[in-house]
């Protein structure tokens, strides 16, 4: 059987930490900024980490598991 190959888009949104979570950066920060508050548009600047029950797909997609 060949070697399964890492999703693209995946490979683009998502990456691993050290011990092992996987971060991604958060949507609705590129435009019409003007009508989103400023604690909003702070929250959206920090990554975040992929829930628990996602993780086992995201880890799939970047041929980890």
């Amino acid at each position: 059987m060949p070697k399964m190959k890492t999703v693209s888009s995946a490979k683009k949104r998502f990456r691993v930490t050290a011990t092992g979570q996987v971060r991604y950066e958060k949507a609705f920060r590129n435009h019409i900024l003007t009508s989103k508050n400023r604690k909003r548009k702070r929250n959206l600047r920090q990554d975040s980490l992929v829930h628990a029950s996602d993780l086992p797909r995201i880890k799939h997609l970047l041929c980890m598991a």
